[in-house]
């Protein structure tokens, strides 16, 4: 009889973390072909090749869905930001994350149509409506430590990269327009810092 090889009969460890993942990456792909209406346990189940029961398991509700999958978009535009040099200028920074928010390929609008659905579903959700506006006010204030004139200006420029962003999306702008648009009001908002440092200032 042939020895046991080392090994069998163990349990395989199980990575938690991967598995949310995967399911997130599911609701991220079922919203954006479908909207959230489509966000179900047995869609979300089928598409990340899992079981129904496995989806609860990590997620006992929608709004836990919704939640991770917009924690996946976060993180996926983090780390795209967390490509540029240390040293990035402030305002091309800001042109770095609208560029990051715009729908300028599948992947960026696929997370766009995302953030959409659940900007709509926030409107008749509180818990989803009070997770946004956290989400909002780290935004505002990341935003206003990059720019001369602080909340305000910052309020300006993330209602104009959500309306353009937006825009974009629906194809009523094409992203050159869009981006052209942003890189105006851009010099707007530094114009009093930019006209500081020339000679003799």
């Amino acid at each position: 009889m042939a020895g046991r090889s080392y090994g069998e009969g163990v349990p395989k460890r199980v990575d938690h973390a991967e598995r949310r993942a995967v399911i997130a990456d599911a609701v991220l792909a079922v919203v954006a072909r479908g909207g959230i209406e489509q966000a179900s346990v047995r869609h979300v189940a089928a598409e990340a090749g899992v079981s129904a029961g496995m989806v609860q398991h990590y997620f006992r509700t929608k709004d836990e869905l919704m939640r991770a999958a917009m924690e996946r978009v976060g993180a996926a535009v983090e780390r795209r930001l967390s490509l540029l040099p240390a040293d990035t200028p402030p305002r091309e920074l800001l042109r770095a994350l609208f560029r990051q928010l715009l729908p300028l390929d599948d992947e960026r609008a696929r997370e766009g149509r995302v953030a959409l659905a659940f900007l709509a579903y926030a409107a008749v959700d509180p818990a989803a409506a009070a997770e946004l506006r956290d989400d909002g006010r780290r935004m505002r204030a990341y935003v206003a430590a990059q720019v001369p004139g602080g909340e305000v200006t910052a309020v300006a420029l993330l209602g104009l990269i959500d309306g353009l962003g937006m825009q974009v999306l629906t194809g009523d702008l094409d992203a050159a327009t869009a981006i052209a648009a942003f890189d105006a009001q851009l010099a707007v908002a530094f114009g009093a810092e930019l006209q500081g440092t020339g000679p003799g200032k």
